[in-house]
């Protein structure tokens, strides 16, 4: 995207006006391959319809996986297990670092345990309405089927899930739903799911079906005969641009949330995979619905780099509240319950403070800007446990949340359970990613998307602990029968690296090195980092308008072209160079963040994570707008220029949109 083009972008050709539930027309680019027939009997269907590899030929494929978290682990696994050669790539040292590692709460299954009136059609709904009804309705009911087996799976595996007294699988709430559905290992389920997916993918690794690359970033995917057949990495240890072939590419490569700087993400999460596909063809969808988790550590200085979650699961026990007077500064044990304004059970008394994230953050927000924030800045909201103390016990609190506690007592230097945690919203999950269909293909033939890294089933708002869930099933349960479907369907050409198509890539990703360190300016990545983010948190964050997403469009161009005259990349490109990595991350960003902001500013309507303050209710709840933008926002690369703008109709047999309603 070049400077001449921050203008809001024009409707494309391909663009259907107004193509919402009364204008069932799509882009003829776009083609979701859902089956047809009850969206119960979808899923089977397909797998019954789809074309079979011969055990025997499987061995014959070879498939690159970028990615080990839940989904690259979990895929990389499986596939090796059914007999295709698997190569699998992380940037990490050690594919336990991944950051699925770093999730808290919990995974949700509809396997009823709790006997409470949970079942697959009843998580199908609840995720469905929690994403605002922005979600394709046959993907979120296939999740909600595979959900079952996951913890099967899990447990095979050894997973330490919490379990009750009598040796069951305990469960507990999180927001968005009525059941508990949640399982959970304390407050370190990512952990230990990670850990059951690396287990069964280093089995592979031994048994020499995967061959595991680390210290390698992904620089391109390349495109021969119209399919994805290879990509491109850098040896972040050596610096060495390597060229690798398959017969199909997977990116499970995480979301996009460091676009905004402080985020709950590890630092190296980036968009630049993604992006690079999107480079080559593959459509963007939704990129401007990203989710504010409610239950964070507010920011404490200019000095820091990333934020701290708090996991969901602590609003089980506690209770959300602020001083029902501006300005009170009182300490919390001094201001007594008639003073005490608990806002969420106040204003959403069915699930109080298990409203969905979305609810529940701009909630915060909105009594902070009345001035009734606590703390030095005054952007906080108290997470009290001193009820739940009071009536279970600290030992029964203690063994539920505190490897959370102490990490909070640690970071704050606040004791928990004495005085009440202090939480802000901050920027943690992407619902947007690559667009895919059915099969969670891209638009590129043989370049599938999985977990975060695509936009299928979360709609406009992810429920907590469902991020778990879509990375294992579209790695266990969803890609072995999809991609087979794949390699068992297309004619694929022999290949080798000398293919020019490898060759170009190759020389443009070191030219693009080459560039990053010939620039030599004045200022670093990191203020170039830091100042895109808070542009972006400003004017495409908690609440967005008009003006300022038009704003944001102007000034990320121009940063962009300030970056690539006077950037700062301290190194060279022949060995380990953490600031050249991070270079080539914040260029990315700088293009996505433009495409974020564009994306923002053509839905004009409030849903889920994307709150427009022109689009609400008198209540100030987000106000959709059904007739015009009941539809998948998927965007095409165009060399820089004004992006085109295709849309997937959403259409909605079993969960008909309403006006969401938690009360």
């Amino acid at each position: 995207m070049n400077n001449e083009t921050i203008a809001p972008a024009k409707p494309a050709e391909t663009e259907v006006e107004h193509g919402g539930l009364g204008d069932k027309v799509a882009s003829p680019f776009l083609d979701s391959k859902v089956p047809s027939g009850p969206v119960s009997e979808r899923w089977n269907k397909a797998k019954f319809e789809m074309k079979l590899v011969n055990p025997a030929n499987k061995r014959k494929f070879t498939v690159i996986c970028v990615g080990t978290g839940l989904a690259g682990a979990s895929a990389s696994a499986t596939l090796a297990e059914l007999g295709y050669n698997v190569h699998a790539f992380t940037y990490h040292d050690s594919p336990r670092r991944a950051h699925s590692i770093a999730a808290q709460g919990g995974i949700n299954a509809a396997k009823n345990y709790a006997n409470d009136g949970d079942s697959v059609y009843r998580l199908f709904y609840d995720t469905v309405k929690g994403g605002d009804y922005r979600a394709r309705e046959s993907n979120v009911h296939r999740l909600a089927e595979v959900s079952v087996n996951i913890i099967d799976q899990c447990v095979a595996q050894g997973v330490p899930f919490a379990r009750e007294y009598g040796g069951y699988l305990d469960n507990r709430s999180f927001g968005g739903a009525q059941v508990s559905r949640t399982f959970y290992a304390r407050g370190q389920t990512g952990q230990q799911l990670l850990l059951g997916a690396y287990q069964a993918m280093m089995r592979q690794v031994q048994r020499g079906s995967v061959k595991l690359h680390t210290r390698r970033e992904m620089l391109d995917v390349v495109v021969v005969e119209g399919k994805a057949r290879g990509i491109i990495v850098r040896n972040l240890v050596t610096g060495e641009i390597e060229t690798h072939m398959a017969d199909a590419v997977l990116l499970c490569t995480g979301g996009y949330s460091n676009v905004f700087f402080l985020s709950t993400n590890a630092k190296h999460c980036n968009v630049t995979a993604a992006w690079r596909a999107h480079k080559k063809g593959a459509f963007f969808a939704n990129p401007c619905f990203t989710q504010i988790h409610p239950t964070c550590i507010p920011v404490s200085g200019d000095y820091q780099s990333k934020l701290t979650l708090m996991s969901e699961s602590l609003r089980n026990d506690g209770r959300v509240w602020v001083p029902k007077a501006a300005g009170d500064k009182r300490k919390p044990s001094d201001i007594p319950e008639e003073d005490r304004d608990y806002f969420l059970e106040r204003r959403y008394p069915a699930f109080g403070n298990l409203v969905p994230r979305d609810v529940a953050s701009r909630a915060a927000k909105a009594v902070c800007d009345e001035g009734r924030g606590v703390g030095d800045s005054g952007l906080s909201v108290y997470l009290d446990f001193g009820d739940a103390i009071q009536r279970l016990g600290e030992d029964t609190i203690r063994a539920r949340y505190g490897n959370l506690f102490h990490m909070y007592g640690h970071i704050t230097a606040e004791d928990p359970y004495k005085s009440p945690m202090r939480i802000y919203p901050a920027v943690h999950y992407t619902m947007g990613g690559l667009w895919v269909d059915y099969h969670l293909q891209t638009t590129i033939p043989g370049l599938f998307a999985l977990g975060e890294a695509n936009f299928s089933d979360h709609g406009a708002n992810r429920l907590g602990a469902s991020a778990l869930m879509q990375g294992l099933a579209d790695g266990y349960f969803v890609i072995p029968y999809t991609l087979g479907n794949y390699l068992a369907s297309e004619k694929l050409s022999k290949i080798t690296p000398e293919r020019e198509e490898f060759k170009v890539a190759a020389k443009e990703a070191q030219e693009r090195i080459t560039k990053l360190l010939s620039i030599k300016g004045t200022k670093t990545v990191h203020e170039f980092h830091r100042e895109l983010g808070h542009i972006m948190w400003e004017n495409v964050g908690m609440g967005r308008t008009r003006e300022g997403l038009q704003k944001a469009i102007t000034q990320v161009a121009a940063l962009r072209e300030e970056f690539w005259r006077n950037v700062k990349v301290a190194g060279d490109a022949d060995n380990l160079n953490p600031h050249l990595e991070h270079a080539s991350r914040v260029a990315d960003f700088l293009e996505f963040g433009e495409l974020m902001a564009r994306d923002a500013l053509h839905r004009e309507e409030s849903c889920g994570g994307h709150f427009r303050e022109e689009y609400q209710t008198p209540e100030g709840e987000a106000q959709r707008d059904d007739d015009h933008f009941a539809y998948v926002a998927a965007w095409e690369w165009n060399n820089g220029d004004t992006p085109p703008l295709h849309k997937e109709p959403l259409d909605f047999e079993e969960v008909h949109p309403s006006q969401r309603s938690y009360k």
